[in-house]
């Protein structure tokens, strides 16, 4: 029976968001708000065209599949209702999108700009007020003692007592604990021995059979650690798919990260769970052509500099313009890095000579100001990064970006600590934060760092940001050497 009404609410609220969407686009067809908006009369009809009707239809099943997509129709008490909110505006705002799409498809007259803003204001904000009305209903009966379902706690632990204390905090959320099951009989000791808890303990996970034939439960809480209970974990749920009892895992906080990212595929007729995948898809392929195109740009643009420049290293140096190196790339994918020359021609034998005057004490790269191997034009192509251009062939090729760690020599990689090694996680790039955060004047360990936040909170924005401060730090050779 609770199932019943759980699919039955989920389903009634599916259907009242594709009617809300209907209805908007009906009233604007027929009605044309904006002739209101604009001091004309509100009721004023639209003449009707068989492409209305069409259009209204072809809209009404996108909008099917983009609110399936977007939100989550599920009964589930634990998901926020600014988690709700954010799935609605962006289901409405793709709506919308579809809408003004189709409606010039199709030659829709009734339909521009203003309508379309009114149209996404109007089915916004009805769908708003619907959930806080269903929420606000929902919290006042499970408040009176209505709807509620019996929680078993698995783990008799401070995890455990801490979740259900936030729990029992919360009434609205419908739940009773009806009690905990230990790890094991030490567990059970230590539980009895400690202070205030939210329940007793029913059993042991040896015992969970029996204490789920005895008890009344709706829903099981594993509140154990993955690493160290992994197969406890695997009995619960395979108990819980026996008796049709749901059941959720609680991790902790460290726990918890690996599980941020879990994608449940098929292959073959198998199922594969995928872990760490990569989320931002649109924002990558956004960066990838904003990296071809200010990449092509660029050599356009730059090409008198650089053939200027070319011409200057060969008459002032001996040996070739472009010095190529191995370096590595994303997930230790080795690349040809090409750069101006800016030293000598034997300036890489000339390096185990000088490693002793590596001002990078704390790591393995090496950076030396007056580095006697640097050329008379190389110093100024170094100071202001002109002999970085070439890589923009690089970029354009796709073995590097515009913005991302710079790539490491294979050397270096085999003595990076063990957490360095996140930087190799993503596409090297021209220039990065430690580009325009002093550069040689930064230490190893605060480079590494620097990299590893800008991979944790990278985003489309960030890459132009960075873009942006580039050219001033270029400018003014802020730390180069």
């Amino acid at each position: 029976m609770i199932r019943l009404r759980h699919k039955v609410l989920i389903h009634s609220f599916r259907l009242f968001d594709q009617l809300m969407l209907v209805a908007a686009a009906a009233l604007i067809i027929y009605f044309r708000p904006q002739l209101a908006l604009l001091g004309g009369h509100a009721a004023s009809p639209a003449n009707y065209r068989i492409t209305d009707t069409i259009g209204v239809l072809i809209l009404a099943l996108g909008w099917v599949g983009i609110f399936a997509y977007t939100i989550r129709y599920k009964a589930d008490r634990f998901v926020a209702l600014t988690t709700q909110i954010k799935d609605l505006v962006k289901a409405t705002t793709l709506a919308a999108f579809w809408l003004m799409l189709v409606s010039g498809i199709f030659s829709v007259g009734s339909f521009n700009t203003l309508n379309i803003l009114v149209f996404w204001g109007a089915v916004t904000g009805t769908g708003v007020v619907s959930r806080l009305f269903m929420r606000i209903f929902l919290m006042s009966a499970r408040r009176s003692g209505y709807n509620y379902r019996y929680l078993l706690i698995i783990g008799a632990n401070s995890r455990g007592n801490d979740v259900a204390a936030k729990i029992d905090a919360k009434p609205e959320l419908g739940y009773k604990i009806v009690g905990f099951v230990a790890e094991n009989e030490s567990a059970r000791q230590i539980w009895a021995e400690q202070g205030v808890h939210h329940g007793e303990v029913l059993g042991m996970l040896e015992d969970l059979q029996c204490v789920l034939k005895r008890e009344r439960v709706d829903e099981m809480m594993v509140c154990l650690p993955v690493e160290s209970r992994f197969s406890d974990i695997v009995n619960v749920v395979q108990h819980a798919r026996e008796l049709g009892v749901v059941v959720r895992l609680m991790p902790d906080l460290q726990d918890g990260s690996l599980f941020k990212n879990v994608h449940l595929e098929e292959f073959d007729g198998e199922h594969v769970i995928t872990m760490f995948r990569e989320q931002m898809l649109l924002q990558l392929l956004a960066k990838r052509m904003v990296d071809a195109t200010l990449s092509a740009t660029a050599l356009v643009v730059l090409a008198p500099l650089m053939i200027i420049v070319a011409i200057l290293i060969k008459v002032t140096s001996p040996g070739p313009v472009f010095f190529a190196q191995d370096r590595v790339g994303m997930n230790q994918r080795r690349f040809r890095i090409y750069k101006f020359r800016s030293m000598v021609v034997d300036a890489e034998a000339k390096k185990k000579e000088l490693a002793h005057l590596n001002e990078i004490a704390d790591g393995p790269a090496f950076k030396m100001k007056n580095d006697p191997r640097i050329t008379a034009i190389g110093r100024f192509i170094r100071k202001t990064s002109i002999d970085e251009l070439p890589q923009l062939f690089n970029v354009l090729h796709g073995e590097m970006s515009l913005v991302g760690p710079r790539p490491p020599l294979p050397d270096e990689v085999k003595m990076y600590e063990w957490l360095f090694r996140k930087r190799l996680s993503v596409k090297p790039g021209i220039t990065c934060v430690w580009q325009i955060s002093g550069r040689s004047n930064t230490t190893f360990e605060r480079w590494m760092q620097m990299d590893s936040e800008y991979i944790d909170n990278w985003s489309i924005w960030l890459d132009l940001k960075i873009l942006v401060k580039t050219v001033p730090a270029v400018l003014l050779g802020r730390g180069a050497s």
